[in-house]
């Protein structure tokens, strides 16, 4: 008797410790979400702040980046927030500004980047002589999508200086990837109207 007591509060205590994890794995799951929701409000907001006022607006006071512009891919009923540099903390929550490349809003080519599972999955379904927008605070160009290709991630030749408004997009590739990261990139090329 004393044998299946015992069996009895193990057995008691090891549903209850499941149930711990299985509500904590839960509650997780459900902050990552929020938390991307909440920060897509706050780069809006700050978005907002640069357009009226310029300068630089963090999202939040520990940012350490800010929105430089925004990309619409009207095609798709896609609009995005671009953060200053591509960090991987800036890419979590929205593409980013290659520094290296033309700032945007100026003439040359300018090289945004975004995680291929999140922001840039539309970047599948692009098409050539499709619309991109890229609009700053001193106003917009429009883009034509010329071309898609992939390439090493070595292959840096992507970003290199033009002399006409160049928009260069870059995601990693295979979109259906399981691991993250890899070394192929899927890089979209659109031309300035």
């Amino acid at each position: 008797m004393r044998r299946a007591g015992r069996s009895g509060v193990i057995g008691l205590g090891l549903v209850l410790g499941l149930a711990a994890v299985g509500s904590g794995l839960l509650l997780w799951g459900l902050w990552i979400p929020a938390k991307a929701a909440l920060g897509q409000v706050l780069l809006e907001r700050a978005w907002q702040r640069v357009e009226s006022e310029g300068g630089v607006a963090r999202p939040w006071p520990w940012a350490d980046t800010w929105p430089v512009a925004r990309l619409r891919l009207p095609a798709h009923h896609a609009d995005f927030i671009v953060l200053a540099g591509a960090s991987g903390e800036s890419l979590a929550w929205a593409p980013g500004w290659v520094r290296s490349s033309a700032r945007p809003g100026s003439s040359g080519n300018v090289a945004v980047a975004g995680h291929r599972d999140t922001h840039f999955r539309v970047l599948e379904d692009l098409e050539i002589g499709e619309e991109v927008v890229l609009q700053t605070p001193g106003g917009e160009t429009r883009y034509r999508v010329t071309g898609t290709q992939i390439v090493d991630e070595s292959e840096v030749g992507v970003l290199a200086e033009t002399s006409r408004p160049t928009l260069t997009l870059v995601t990693c590739y295979p979109f259906d990837a399981v691991v993250p990261g890899g070394p192929l990139r899927w890089v979209v090329t659109a031309a300035g109207d």
